[in-house]
């Protein structure tokens, strides 16, 4: 726990957060001793809880069975003791604006902080204002991977967005191969997300942006849309960004002295509970295997080996800023329960090599301080 005699907080944040399998409770069993140390936890949500809404149209597809929940299966929520929860996901309005709103409400029900969505586009751009030991922290949360109608528009329900044009150049030479895959962020989106950042600003010392994005089930690629839209909030002024959705780590940049995770990874989530097959394929490309040992019947993690790997990442945060941030080695076990990797674990320095590798192509410098990976800010 921070020390209040000198005013500074400590932050830990997870990834994708979204078990189907109950009880739920089971998956913050191992890691809950390692967040207990944190004064504000950090989660992404990418369930609904309700027993209302419409069946999607993609309700076959892929997450759509599953993207709904019995409000009973949010006891993870409290067993983790997270404290402020980004519902700005790709699956959270699946369901429509009625089960999104009963998630909302539900969570504000139990004490929890909620970003990312709202009643209209207002609410949902509104920060949490967080505070601790006399500092006061904004989060903001926005989603880059949400479906045509699920964005809050005026007076419309939905998520925060922060959406990107796709376009495509095509591989003549080689026929089969993938095209070349070009994104580029709405300019109205990043307008919106930075005048939000820069009125958090003015209410909080810290402004801590949440971002659901980027180019799952492939690993380190991050997709042209997202350095700028990492640039422009830091350049409005927010101070940390932490990305998910990726289901696996990706690099890890300091921009201006300001630390942007593009991806924290996976935390405690277990996939479709029908998925039993020892290995799937993504679009019509990229074939996915996960480890025999985390399959069905004695598994609960269908995802591939490299995205066992993951951190919670860490934040010291004073009225003057963001004073030191890190990561915590972590790694999921076959039930799909994450914990704290130690140093003198094979997997700690594993973790730390693929963060390296993700991480290789942008600005970073990392230090190992005891059973913590330091960014360095200078970098």
């Amino acid at each position: 726990m921070s020390d209040a005699g000198k005013n500074t907080v400590t932050l830990m944040a997870g990834g994708d957060i979204g078990p189907v399998h109950e009880p739920t409770e089971q998956f913050a069993e191992l890691i809950t001793p390692l967040l207990r140390q944190a004064d504000i936890r950090f989660g992404q949500c990418e369930r609904s809880f309700s027993e209302r809404g419409t069946e999607p149209h993609w309700a076959r597809g892929p997450g759509g069975e599953h993207s709904r929940q019995h409000p009973r299966m949010a006891g993870l929520w409290k067993a983790a003791g997270i404290d402020v929860i980004s519902v700005a996901s790709n699956h959270t309005p699946d369901w429509g604006p009625d089960a999104l709103m009963d998630t909302v409400d539900l969570f504000r029900g139990m004490g929890k902080h909620v970003v990312g969505a709202g009643r209209n586009e207002a609410e949902a751009r509104t920060p949490a204002i967080v505070e601790r030991n006399g500092v006061k922290i904004a989060f903001l949360a926005y989603c880059s991977v949400l479906r045509d109608g699920q964005a809050a528009v005026q007076e419309k329900p939905g998520i925060a967005p922060m959406r990107a044009y796709t376009y495509y150049l095509p591989e003549d030479s080689q026929p089969g191969t993938p095209p070349t895959v070009m994104s580029v962020p709405y300019e109205e989106d990043i307008a919106a997300l930075q005048a939000d950042i820069r009125k958090a600003k003015q209410q909080a010392d810290v402004v801590i942006m949440s971002i659901h994005w980027g180019l799952h089930h492939v690993t380190k690629t991050i997709c042209d849309y997202q350095q700028p839209v990492a640039h422009a909030a830091i350049d409005a002024g927010a101070d940390l960004i932490l990305g998910h959705h990726a289901h696996s780590i990706k690099a890890v940049e300091v921009y201006k002295g300001k630390v942007c995770f593009y991806s924290i990874g996976n935390f405690m989530t277990t996939g479709r509970a029908k998925r039993s097959i020892g290995s799937y394929r993504k679009w019509n490309v990229v074939w996915l295997r996960p480890d025999p040992e985390c399959m069905p019947p004695n598994g609960l993690y269908p995802f591939p080996s490299y995205a066992r790997k993951t951190m919670v990442a860490k934040a010291v945060i004073g009225k003057g800023g963001i004073e030191r941030v890190s990561f915590f080695p972590t790694y999921i076990n076959h039930r799909a329960q994450p914990y704290a990797v130690a140093p003198d674990d094979p997997k700690f320095k594993e973790i730390l090599d693929f963060t390296e590798w993700v991480s290789d192509q942008h600005p970073h410098k990392f230090r190992v301080e005891g059973n913590e990976v330091v960014v360095d800010t200078s970098a």
